[in-house]
């Protein structure tokens, strides 16, 4: 085995670490040591140091690192670098000749856009992986997803239901040899919460609540996921705050704080600051929720700074 042949190993180890991790505890601790990992693997493709035998497994994995960088920054939080990973990750697998890392760059990509109000940006990458006739039906499947959470931020309820409607008919379907081996957490409880998104901002609180409550019920059960628990009691307290459920928004809110005291995912905590802040301002708020939610925006876990 080559010095490159051991590299990968050594990158590939390294991702199932990371991953256990983020699945555990949230990305805020470890982005830095995945770009780390990314970038050593970076450098040693621009000083030409890969021999053309192992060159397109080391290209792929380097670009698996930095779709897991990726990932981590943005769960952190770190808007800018995330996408920066992102973007270098399908570069690299395009490179590679990796269409399923390509497409994960992608979808990763499409995912970020509708995180940050870009819904025109999601859409064209949405319909340029649909446009392609060797997508496998659940890759196809997660850009029907991204389409209709997009398509829900520009107000056209229609067109998103009927994509959701399409992705849910997918998802009935079994895994095929076809689709990559990352697709296998494309279930219910993610297609469950990303239409609860999808209600929610299309200005349906209501509707959002027993889709968001489905993906934590689902996430619970398996108990395995600290960091998806935590976004989804997030998701689902900011849906009962727009729904003015006050009594359901504190058992919510009750149940979060040792969820925090577990996961440091920069982007639920920003979440859960923004709901907070909802709460207490809201005129028809009451004061017993106002007052909880001022306390729990004061405290350590939230207190601090984020991405």
């Amino acid at each position: 085995m080559n010095s490159s042949d051991v590299d990968i190993e050594r990158m590939r180890t390294a991702i199932g670490r990371l991953l256990d991790h983020d699945n555990r505890h949230g990305g805020d601790a470890i982005a830095a040591t995945a770009v780390q990992v990314w970038r050593t693997g970076r450098r040693k493709l621009d000083r030409g140091l890969i021999p053309d035998g192992s060159h397109a497994e080391y290209v792929s994995t380097v670009a698996e690192v930095a779709q897991i960088a990726g990932w981590l920054l943005f769960d952190a939080g770190e808007r800018e670098s995330s996408r920066a990973a992102f973007v270098e990750s399908q570069m690299l697998a395009r490179h590679a000749g990796d269409r399923p890392m390509k497409w994960f760059a992608l979808d990763m990509l499409a995912m970020h856009s509708i995180e940050y109000h870009r819904p025109d940006e999601s859409l064209r990458i949405a319909d340029d992986v649909l446009s392609d006739s060797r997508v496998p039906p659940r890759v196809a499947l997660l850009a029907r997803i991204r389409k209709a959470r997009a398509l829900a931020d520009t107000g056209s309820r229609r067109r998103a239901m009927r994509e959701f409607a399409a992705a849910r008919s997918g998802l009935e379907d079994s895994i095929t040899t076809r689709d990559p081996s990352w697709t296998w957490w494309v279930d219910e409880r993610e297609l469950s919460g990303h239409e609860g998104e999808s209600l929610l901002a299309l200005g349906e609180p209501n509707a959002a609540v027993p889709k968001l409550q489905r993906a934590l019920d689902l996430a619970t059960e398996s108990n395995s996921n600290r960091r998806v628990i935590l976004y989804y009691s997030v998701a689902l307290l900011t849906a009962y705050a727009s729904g003015q459920a006050w009594r359901e928004c504190e058992s919510t809110l009750l149940s979060i704080p040792p969820l925090l005291e577990e996961v440091a995912s920069g982007r639920s905590r920003r979440r859960l600051r923004a709901t907070l802040r909802e709460i207490a301002r809201t005129p028809d708020s009451p004061h017993w929720l106002s007052d909880l939610a001022r306390e729990m925006t004061a405290a350590p876990q939230l207190s601090g700074s984020c991405g």
